[in-house]
């Protein structure tokens, strides 16, 4: 599938565009590569992009005491961006690196604006978006503070089996709280399930 027509299947999988519509929409976009271990974006930085990730995986951490804490990873097929940052045009304070090697559709913020204002469509897939972001930060503080670290172990798992089965233990064990011996601890037992 090329990296239009997945671009266009989640955007209409939350509303579909008149045909018009979609080509302003396609108007806007941009192609990007990254190598594995680059930063999308860099704490500190001003986010201005949403990035679909057409292949690829990213890790969104920050950095407290000198030590770093995983707070998400996105996987190909999904939208990533620093969107604290991108919404309240200040420095971003996550660090999101690449996992993999990626191919990403880029969308300048400041265009998707004026795309909002001309497509009542469009709006509705911004909105859509939205509160998606926010359900899914819902989602996963409600799972943090219920689910044990092998339940989120495996909800992650559910998601993406073989990028998760190669994230480090470091990283992976960050992101579900726990001492990387408790992950390889989980991990043992996963695979002999």
């Amino acid at each position: 599938m090329d990296s239009l027509k997945k671009i266009q299947q989640t955007v209409f999988s939350l509303h579909r565009l008149p045909d018009a519509e979609w080509d302003m929409f396609v108007q806007i976009l941009t192609y990007k590569t990254f190598r594995k271990g680059d930063a999308l974006i860099k704490e500190g930085e001003y986010e201005h992009y949403i990035y679909f990730l057409e292949s690829g995986a990213t890790r969104n951490y920050f950095l407290k005491e000198g030590k770093e804490f995983t707070v998400a990873f996105h996987f190909s097929g999904e939208f990533v961006t620093a969107f604290y940052s991108l919404i309240t045009s200040t420095p971003s304070v996550v660090t999101i690196e690449f996992l993999e090697d990626a191919k990403v559709i880029a969308i300048p913020y400041r265009d998707l604006e004026v795309f909002y204002q001309n497509s009542y469509h469009g709006a509705t897939v911004g909105r859509k978006m939205a509160e998606m972001q926010y359900a899914h930060r819902l989602k996963k503080e409600m799972e943090l503070l219920s689910l044990t670290a092998e339940e989120r172990y495996i909800r992650l798992m559910e998601r993406n089996p073989e990028l998760v089965a190669a994230i480090s233990v470091k990283h992976l064990s960050s992101y579900l709280g726990i001492q990387p011996e408790s992950l390889s601890r989980i991990r043992k037992q996963y695979a002999r399930n």
